[in-house]
């Protein structure tokens, strides 16, 4: 497939010129909500701009800065931590340490105690003060809900990869340990072993995935999560092996379950649910980058280009990437709970995009 390096560089560059206006762009229905919800109690302007929505998208211009160079990118990140940090940030939970990554991100380009600080602080309540379920899980609790004795395939994304990057920071081998066991948890009670693919979720309340929802973007956390993780920590031996495995199962399912315009639906396996463009970036890029690192076969380097266009043609002329599903709790009773979820521009759209186009150059 022959990929036109200008048109991708073009609408890069819109992406990342658009990113500050969804980035702070409030998210009515999640503020009223947390009026009646917000389970720490703290002040909910604090959440305003620092919650998973946000924490995804920081990290895809954190990685076109890499990527890039470009500075400007670099000192808009580091006006928005200074800004959010001396705000207060809201209260320790699963999707409140998802900017954290990229913040740890940060300190690796250069040295800032403040951040360090923060960074330190996370990691360690990570390990003291998170909720777990049974088995030592990280549960799923969120801003606005316990999610009791939960896994969530969102957390390995949101926090899991937080800890492992905290583990290369300081060197230390308890969040090392902690992240790789979290990953091979994860992977045993969230596995399909019929496809391949993850469920959204399990329960140790009653021990069963829910609906049973091969959900499309809580698939594509675990498609890049992999390499991601691998490029962050030296994970050797058996360990490798198993992550590399269930990612192997993962990417055949993908190949099989892909949409003939080259998307993926929001439920991977059901092609009467719509195509989704977050998922559908989060999975090329994970294909890609996975494939760029010898982790994966390179024939579906096919795979992940094959969604190029249909994404292309879902980003407007002002950056916009439409056909975005909205964030999604769990389906707890029925699948099709996951076909009425709203469709809606969102940070993490802009970030998934960005990132899977950047992939795409590097193909």
């Amino acid at each position: 497939m022959k990929v036109d390096n200008e048109l991708i560089t073009n609408t890069l560059k819109v992406l990342a010129d658009s990113f500050q206006k969804f980035l702070y762009e409030d998210d009515e229905f999640f503020l009223e909500n947390m009026k009646s919800k917000n389970l720490a109690g703290d002040d909910v302007s604090r959440y305003q701009h620092w919650e998973w929505t946000q924490g995804v998208g920081l990290y895809g211009l954190l990685q076109l800065f890499e990527e890039t160079g470009n500075q400007n990118y670099y000192d808009f990140l580091d006006k928005f931590y200074d800004k959010e940090i001396s705000l207060g940030l809201p209260a320790k939970n699963i999707n409140t340490t998802a900017p954290l990554l990229t913040l740890s991100f940060l300190l690796k380009e250069k040295e800032n105690a403040e951040y360090r600080k923060v960074c330190h602080e996370w990691a360690e309540a990570i390990m003291k003060d998170f909720v777990r379920t049974k088995e030592g899980g990280f549960t799923h609790r969120t801003s606005d809900s316990e999610n009791n004795e939960e896994l969530w395939d969102d957390t390995l994304f949101m926090t899991v990869m937080f800890l492992a990057s905290m583990g290369e920071i300081e060197d230390n081998d308890e969040y090392r340990e902690e992240a790789r066991y979290q990953f091979l948890l994860h992977i045993k009670y969230l596995t399909d072993r019929k496809t391949g693919l993850l469920f959204h979720g399990w329960t140790f309340n009653g021990n069963h995935n829910f609906a049973e929802a091969l959900w499309g973007r809580g698939n594509c956390w675990f498609t890049m999560a992999i390499p991601e993780y691998l490029s962050i920590a030296d994970v050797k031996g058996a360990d490798r092996r198993f992550l590399i495995g269930a990612l192997e199962r993962q990417v055949e399912a993908l190949e099989k379950y892909q949409d003939e315009s080259g998307m993926w639906h929001t439920l991977v396996d059901d092609p009467t649910s719509y195509v989704e463009t977050s998922a559908t970036c989060g999975f090329a890029y994970g294909i890609l980058k996975s494939v760029r690192m010898g982790l994966i076969d390179p024939k579906y380097k096919e795979v992940g280009l094959k969604a190029l266009d249909a994404v292309l043609s879902n980003i407007a002329e002002d950056g916009t990437v439409n056909q975005v599903s909205y964030g999604t709790p769990m389906g707890r009773e029925s699948k099709d709970f996951y076909k009425t979820i709203e469709i809606k521009p969102m940070p993490y759209g802009q970030a998934l995009a960005m990132l899977f186009l950047l992939e795409a150059l590097k193909a």
